[in-house]
């Protein structure tokens, strides 16, 4: 259960990095820290998911052995 709630907390981070870039694209006068933190969010978020795919990158296979 901790890994589809890892899974979850990843995906809200990378969309609201997503979501703090596009407003600090669309918007006139945004500050300059939005994009940069929209940058750093998405970045936290890609990291952990990219981790958590490597390390249950070959799961499928130890389904497939225990049948």
């Amino acid at each position: 259960m901790t890994n589809r709630n890892s899974q979850v907390l990843n995906t809200v981070l990378i969309i609201v990095g997503g979501g703090l870039l596009i407003y600090a694209i669309a918007a006139d006068n945004a500050h300059p820290y939005f994009k940069i933190g929209g940058l750093i969010i998405i970045m936290i978020g890609l990291y952990r998911a990219t981790n958590h795919w490597a390390a249950t990158k070959d799961d499928h296979k130890e389904d497939e052995n225990q049948e």
